[in-house]
């Protein structure tokens, strides 16, 4: 009996308040530090630079988000893989006209671990999640209906920053002598900064974001989906007489077992276990989702009018309308993850000698996840009526308010979202966990030692989360998340013109290829 003691949500929390509690406000504070717009109503700086920089994106690249959105969709069905099927005189050629060995290595290089469809996967299942079930409520609470349009915005413009990240992840990826891949933010901003004649600096943003990348897949991309899948499973689930409930560890114990089982195979596994889940998972959803919005279809029109109205002519003062873009943008961001850099760990890994490819793959990713799993969300709470911008609301309460949406429709669907959210929870366990084993490897080696320890710390954590509430840690490590764009977004406009040069060179083997 003394592991549940030990790892009891109590001494946990007071513990890790003690420990993390100093640092956790001030790093917080720092990240999410707000520009002031009006006496009541800021924009947290991050949030800010993120939308400048996916409008600056989307600007450059000429609005390849809609342009390129049915050329995305093709590659992920298959269409153009004829493209990756050079022969030697072609593969020559290409080479001869590369102008550094980075370019050579990439024109030269088929290797990779996953199809283009499993690597979108991948990236999705840590991105759909509790904030587009939880989250979106909290920014509807704050915002109103009218916070649904700005991140349908922000969810259209993420998909040029994500484009270019991804695009980059794959060019300057490494594989191994046993075909392993490594690859994302660490590697694009050393190697494609020293290139620019940047090493230093390039060195140093790295490994500050390969230490962000780690602290965030132990807090945001593990405790806070555990905790929460276990608040919601607690609540719907688990009867309040049962020896079960509040006992969180055990919970936490089985999740354990079953991450563990599936990040020991590496990206191959997980690659195999989500382009099932999330196509699964998503359907189920999306199939509730459906089902409430055909039994309150009347009442359709009137919510699209109250998000159009609400996000223009928002009651009270210009600080109303404010505060409207503010949640909407910020719930956004923190959904689809786009400029944070975290998801081309995941898409490096594609097999493909073109990494625009995968570039323009990725530009789905916000698509799915902000455009359509957001707006779906809030759609079923403003025509179920819980949406009350009177009540400021906490994660946990956001899942119930949308587990309350979908049981006006159907009583046994709250049920349902249990298992959805359970399935988002562990999907974006396993993802973060290998977003994280990356940056570890990158500032530790690559033995089967240190990815055993990360590992095992990963698993461990996941205990934690589920048996505590873990508020200061959450916050600090969500933080961290945010954090990473910092480094990241560096790079990525540094580096656009590479991925320039990248997106020509695919889009003229496709039209030289077609039929």
């Amino acid at each position: 009996m003394l592991f549940p003691y030990i790892i009891s949500e109590q001494n946990l929390d007071e513990n890790i308040n003690r420990v993390f509690g100093d640092a956790t406000s001030w790093f917080v504070d720092a990240i999410l530090a707000e520009i002031p717009i009006t006496e009541s109503v800021g924009i947290p700086w991050v949030v800010v630079v993120l939308l400048l920089g996916a409008g600056y994106f989307t600007m450059y690249f000429k609005f390849i988000n809609v342009r390129s959105f049915y050329t995305a969709i093709q590659v992920v069905r298959g269409k153009y893989d004829g493209v990756e099927n050079f022969d030697q005189e072609d593969s020559n050629k290409l080479s001869a006209e590369s102008t550094s060995v980075e370019e050579k290595n990439t024109n030269d290089n088929v290797n990779g671990e996953v199809s283009h469809f499993q690597a979108l996967t991948t990236a999705v299942s840590a991105t759909v999640g509790l904030g587009n079930i939880a989250g979106v409520a909290i920014a509807l609470s704050i915002g109103g209906a009218g916070a649904t349009l700005w991140m349908i915005i922000i969810g259209v413009l993420g998909m040029s920053s994500k484009f270019v990240e991804c695009t980059l992840g794959v060019k300057y990826r490494e594989v191994d002598s046993e075909g392993k891949v490594y690859g994302g933010p660490m590697y694009y901003l050393t190697k494609g900064l020293g290139e620019k004649g940047y090493a230093k600096l390039g060195k140093v943003l790295s490994v500050l974001f390969a230490i962000m990348c780690i602290g965030g897949s132990f807090g945001g991309g593990n405790m806070f989906q555990v905790n929460q899948a276990f608040k919601l499973f607690d609540h719907v689930i688990i009867s309040n007489n049962s020896m079960l409930h509040g006992q969180g560890w055990v919970f936490g114990v089985i999740m354990a077992i079953l991450v563990g089982v599936v990040i020991i195979g590496g990206i191959k596994k997980i690659a195999s276990v989500t382009d099932k889940i999330v196509p699964f998972m998503v359907l189920i959803y999306i199939a509730a989702v459906l089902i409430v919005l055909v039994l309150y279809s009347s009442a359709i029109p009137a919510a699209f009018s109250a998000i159009w109205e609400g996000a223009f002519h928002p009651e009270g003062v210009m600080g109303g309308f404010v505060g409207v873009l503010v949640q909407g943008f910020r719930r956004g961001a923190f959904s689809n993850e786009a400029g944070v850099g975290s998801a081309s760990i995941a898409h490096s890994a594609v097999k493909t000698r073109f990494p625009a490819s995968e570039g323009l793959v990725a530009l789905l990713e916000p698509f799915i996840d902000t455009v359509v799993v957001c707006t779906m969300t809030a759609l079923v709470l403003i025509i179920t009526g819980q949406v009350d911008t009177s009540a400021k609301i906490d994660f946990e309460q956001g899942v119930l308010l949308t587990a309350s949406a979908l049981e006006s429709g159907v009583s046994w669907f709250p049920y349902l979202l249990t298992i959805a959210v359970l399935l988002f929870a562990f999907s974006s366990m396993i993802s973060w966990s290998y977003y994280g084993y990356q940056a570890w490897s990158y500032l530790f080696g690559r033995s089967k030692r240190t990815e055993y320890v990360y590992k095992f710390i990963f698993c461990c954590f996941t205990v934690i989360g589920a048996a505590a509430t873990l508020n200061a840690v959450t916050d600090f490590s969500d933080a961290m998340i945010f954090a990473m764009m910092v480094p990241n977004m560096i790079g990525l406009f540094l580096l656009s013109s590479k991925v320039k040069d990248e997106l020509k060179r695919y889009k003229k083997s496709i039209a030289g290829r077609k039929g």
